[in-house]
């Protein structure tokens, strides 16, 4: 079986070090898209898939959500990034001679305080990681990235400062996936993510909530997005603390299974510790 771990992004950008600290027993494959990591697992080029989800700044990822049920493949673990943002420039650039940042979009305003305090403009690249790439290429003293520490030490550049970001709560969170399901309890604390669709009846939601509250099952996450860019078929994520065989977690999911048109299990896997 091959032994890499497929991500989306350039070498050095955050799932990349997701990568690094989940699985770092495995090679890690760079993709151009999320669509490209999920081929990668499926065709036999990489053993697992590293997806991020959701941020606590920025909420969920575009169109994961999405893509995970036809991805065909299952979620089988769980790993927390903490994004610390950094200044990287050429070595032996100086901080006073940096007059522009390059970083993706989503970053840039994560740093807008200390660009302002520097008098550092930001500029837009496609990618962070990207980013670290090209000032390294060009070696323009007054052209910085921002980006993770991974891509300085991958593309020979210096940390003029560390984690300048201005939220230090900032964290993504990544899923797992493989071609098979795990369905073993591997740890005490097990999750397990689904997606369904309510049947078209009065108060359906309600009622199909009502089954996680009346049997003590917690419901750590539910979503609801549209489907095939319909107004009518709204289809939910969820993620619920325990397995499906705890005798109440099969007693919320048949309740929530009278009320839906389609449920379907996405993953059952261990919670990373960071959550305890």
């Amino acid at each position: 079986m091959t032994s890499r771990i497929a991500f989306q992004g350039e070498p050095g950008a955050y799932s990349h070090q997701a990568c690094v600290e989940a699985r770092p027993d495995l090679e890690p494959l760079p993709c151009a898209t999320f669509e490209d990591v999920i081929d990668a697992v499926n065709g036999g080029a990489a053993a697992l898939a590293m997806l991020p989800v959701e941020n606590s700044t920025y909420g969920r990822v575009a169109d994961i959500h999405r893509l995970l049920p036809q991805s065909g493949l299952h979620i089988v673990g769980e790993a927390f990034v903490r994004v610390h943002i950094n200044l990287l420039a050429v070595p032996g650039t100086e901080l006073s001679e940096v007059k522009e940042a390059w970083s993706h979009l989503v970053l840039l305003p994560q740093c807008a305080r200390f660009l302002r305090q520097h008098g550092i403009q930001g500029r837009v690249s496609p990618d962070n990681a990207r980013a670290a790439r090209d000032v390294a290429e060009k070696g323009d003293r007054s052209a910085a990235a921002l980006a993770s520490e991974l891509a300085a030490e991958i593309y020979g550049l210096d940390v003029l400062a560390r984690h300048i970001e201005d939220n230090d709560t900032n964290t993504t969170r990544f899923v797992l996936m493989a071609p098979e399901a795990d369905m073993t309890r591997r740890s005490e604390h097990m999750l397990t993510s689904f997606v369904f669709r309510v049947r078209n009846i009065p108060a359906a939601l309600y009622k199909a909530m009502g089954g996680f509250a009346t049997n003590g099952v917690n419901m750590t996450k539910l979503e609801s997005y549209m489907v095939d860019g319909s107004f009518t078929a709204t289809q939910f994520y969820a993620d619920i603390e325990g397995h499906p065989e705890d005798r109440s977690v099969q007693l919320a999911l048949e309740e929530l299974e009278y009320f839906t048109s389609e449920l379907r299990i996405l993953g059952t896997y261990p919670a990373d510790h960071v959550r305890d």
